[in-house]
């Protein structure tokens, strides 16, 4: 049973995993299609191509706002559940080709890739695998076709940072339903673009289970291979016989040592936080923006608690995003620069020892400079080699020396924001009382 969780603790990430969650953890969805005139969430597939005309479109506006968040990328519905495409494919006639706006010669998803770069942002897109519009839906052929508008999308349209896809399979023509061709989908990918990362529920960055914006209790990347079939396996199994079978998303303790233990191998799959700016994901008039309360708790429940965070923003039928939404992004960029904007332990002294000897238990002091108001400690593993603590202690010393908790955590992985009240002191220390193997630690901040 050691030698399986000190095994755990080495699951590794690969390059385009470590990349989207060190250098890219907080990206923008934008849902924007024939949903957008009609009012409905899912699409019956059956909308003429005609209702489709955003007179103002403004995909540098997207881009202005999506940055002034902070965000680093954004992807694109290049073609939602009703089937419509926002670019010009040589394979259906559903199309922006058939729209008004430019005189069908349009593409938005040209426009929304060259404004990215523009920019400065990542470009990603989303192609749903189900489509209610095609009569070839539910057959075999049907993989041949989504495959042909996946090598559009992937070699038409630069670089390409995240491919979305979800596992969305309602019923098409005569009840069918399809069989996904993923493994085909995922070598397409890997061979137009190979630093491409790919979500999908169950697959290389894995959905958190909700649309919500919170993560588990306790966020593992380290999770069962049964839950993640796509991924590499890369430990052996557990030391218990048993099933997994029965494991989703939304389970709370996905990674826990008591699931990992009946497992028939580990993967390495981070979490990614789904959730729109207002309640549904296509634009609403009478919906309004999340409070910037909400979506900064978010960030800190995403991007802080060892997840990436996608965040939605629909724009309006004419083609803009909604000056309340631009308003409220640009709001969360500012507060992420004002509580993250300066780190007063640039120059403390930090020492890292072991507890009574033990190898999986640790102490990190941090000496400043003086005393500080502390609201902030932001530190995480050195994921690149594994995620491997379980739960920590963060402490300060009282006037009589004694330390106190002052806070509680689980896991850490690639990033681990915690929040503390009315704090004033010139010294912290994580202790970190449960590891799978010894802790290696990146970089420590407080603010």
């Amino acid at each position: 049973m050691k030698d399986f969780i000190r095994a755990a603790a080495h699951v590794k990430p690969n390059k385009n995993q470590l990349r989207l969650i060190t250098e890219t953890p907080f990206y923008a969805f934008v849902h924007f299609s024939p949903n957008t005139y009609t009012g409905l969430e899912w699409g019956l597939g059956n909308e003429p191509c005609e209702i489709f005309d955003p007179t103002e479109l403004d995909c540098d506006q997207w881009c202005e706002a999506i940055k002034s968040a902070g965000m680093k990328g954004a992807v694109i519905t290049a073609k939602h559940h009703d089937g419509f495409c926002l670019w010009q494919t040589a394979y259906t006639e559903h199309s922006i080709k058939n729209s008004p706006y430019k005189n069908g010669k349009g593409d938005i998803v040209r426009e929304f890739s060259d404004a990215c770069s523009r920019h400065g942002l990542k470009f990603g897109f989303y192609l749903s695998p189900w489509d209610r519009n095609s009569p070839i839906y539910g057959t075999p052929e049907y993989n041949d076709y989504y495959k042909a508008q996946l090598t559009e999308l992937l070699t038409n349209y630069g670089e390409v940072f995240h491919v979305w896809f979800d596992g969305a399979c309602g019923e098409g023509p005569n009840g069918k339903k399809q069989e996904y061709d993923f493994n085909g989908y995922f070598e397409l990918i890997r061979k137009y673009q190979p630093n491409a990362t790919i979500f999908n529920d169950r697959g290389m960055i894995r959905w958190c289970g909700n649309e919500a914006g919170q993560a588990h209790h306790a966020e593992w990347s380290v999770v069962p291979s049964e839950l993640c079939p796509f991924c590499e396996v890369q430990t052996g199994p557990g030391p218990f016989s048993g099933s997994l079978e029965y494991m989703y998303n939304s389970d709370e303790n996905i990674g826990s040592i008591s699931n990992i233990m009946y497992s028939k191998g580990l993967v390495f799959a981070p979490s990614e936080v789904d959730m729109s700016i207002r309640d549904g994901w296509f634009y609403h008039a009478d919906e309004q923006p999340h409070s910037l309360e909400r979506l900064f708790n978010t960030y800190l429940n995403s991007v802080g608690f060892n997840t990436t965070f996608i965040l939605n923003i629909p724009p309006m039928p004419n083609g803009k995003f909604d000056e309340r939404d631009v308003e409220r992004l640009h709001e969360l960029g500012e507060k992420l620069k004002n509580e993250f904007g300066t780190n007063i332990a640039e120059n403390a002294e930090i020492t890292v020892t072991p507890y009574c000897g033990s190898d999986t238990q640790t102490v990190v002091e941090i000496t400043l400079d003086g005393e500080h108001d502390i609201h902030y400690i932001d530190f995480c593993e050195n994921i690149a080699e594994g995620q491997r603590i379980e739960s920590f202690i963060v402490q300060s010393p009282d006037s009589d020396g004694i330390w106190r908790n002052r806070a509680f955590g689980t896991t850490v992985g690639a990033r681990k924001i915690v929040p503390l009240k009315d704090l004033r002191t010139d010294r912290i220390r994580i202790f970190v009382n449960a590891s799978r193997d010894t802790p290696e630690f990146g970089t420590f901040k407080i603010y």
